[in-house]
């Protein structure tokens, strides 16, 4: 069950290990995202089988869009009846996919159980705990991920598997290893290791991108930047942006449309650092071993915390500017998310719950 451009990434692995184990396997894509830059190339770049069942959702409010998922889920859980739905993340797709499922007594499995920013403005903090808590299997990606669990009392449900995105960011880098990500090179300025340095920058959250003046800042704090900004511009940031007539492509930024999975993982490979508000991109950050500036109050991912690898700021002033343009830190980033088998121990897991 999968909708948004991280879940077709997490996707991918599980895709794979489901296909060498020999299960079948139903893929359903709810729509959530449905442009090309967010969901196609995805399934094209990363080698993903075409959705077996496809809603066609698209936007729309929280609810709204929830409720449609809800409408068209039933009837195809019900025409599959499969043995496990397996949802990922923690996106409106997600809480739908689990409240589906229970309500049809199908067994759940929530992959990248147990994060908490412990932020309840956040959409997906509810979604992640809803879904927690209704789901029958909690595989979980990390020890601290864990332990919310188990003080939730979930802990009988929880099982440590590791994190599915250390097996695809892997993969794709050994993918994109001497590959040039177009017009990264040669654009305003902006190069790779042989040029000028860049940094990889992405907002998209409503918290940063709903409020003009919020997000007005943020754009400034980019543009003002010594170093160019290649702005990986969500759907969401452009439609934000014009409507509060903000202009993206000024100073040190350069817009660009997303980019497939490989070549992000490109991109950021060759950059001095990475200024997010994505929950995906700082851990991708962390397993690149770039630095990472965080625009929000609070992470899901306080393992990329330790040794200042990653740091969260508000936008504007000498603190951002200073956090975006510091040096990687000289102390090696650990292994908390995993070893990139997770993929592997999930399917095993799903398998061995049935067999038992």
């Amino acid at each position: 069950m999968v909708g948004a451009r991280p879940q077709f990434v997490k996707l991918a692995p599980v895709a794979a290990a489901v296909a060498a184990a020999g299960h079948e396997h139903v893929i359903v894509h709810t729509g959530q995202h449905y442009d090309r830059e967010l969901s196609g190339v995805f399934f094209d770049g990363l080698g993903i089988p075409e959705p077996d069942e496809r809603l066609r959702v698209g936007s729309g409010g929280h609810g709204a869009q929830t409720g449609a998922m809800l409408t068209a889920l039933d009837p195809v859980l019900e025409k599959h009846s499969p043995d496990w739905v397996l949802v990922y993340g923690d996106t409106n797709s997600t809480l739908a996919g689990t409240l589906s499922a229970v309500k049809l007594h199908l067994p759940v499995a929530h992959l990248e159980a147990g994060l908490r920013s412990f932020n309840r403005r956040m959409p997906e903090e509810h979604n992640r705990v809803l879904t927690d808590h209704a789901a029958d299997l909690l595989l979980a990606p990390t020890p601290q991920a864990v332990a919310h669990l188990e003080h939730e009392g979930l802990g009988a449900r929880t099982v440590l598997v590791g994190d599915v995105m250390v097996d695809a960011c892997l993969q794709a880098q050994q993918r994109a290893q001497n590959r040039d990500v177009p017009g990264v090179s040669a654009a305003s300025g902006v190069s790779g290791a042989s040029g000028r340095p860049y940094l990889v920058a992405t907002i998209h959250r409503a918290e940063n991108t709903d409020d003009a003046a919020r997000l007005n800042d943020i754009i400034d704090a980019l543009a003002k930047l010594p170093t160019s900004v290649l702005l990986l511009a969500h759907p969401r940031l452009r439609a934000r942006a014009e409507e509060f007539g903000i202009e993206l492509g000024r100073g040190a930024i350069d817009v660009r449309a997303p980019l497939p999975y490989a070549e992000l993982v490109a991109a950021v490979t060759g950059s001095a650092g990475v200024v997010t508000d994505s929950g995906g991109l700082q851990k991708e950050a962390y397993i690149l071993k770039k630095p990472c500036t965080t625009v929000r109050t609070e992470t899901e991912w306080p393992e990329t915390l330790v040794d200042g690898w990653n740091v969260l700021v508000e936008a504007g002033g000498a603190e951002f500017e200073q956090a975006a343009t510091r040096p990687a830190p000289l102390t090696p980033t650990a292994t908390p998310f995993g070893d990139g088998q997770a993929a592997a121990r999930v399917v095993h897991e799903l398998a061995r719950r049935l067999s038992a």
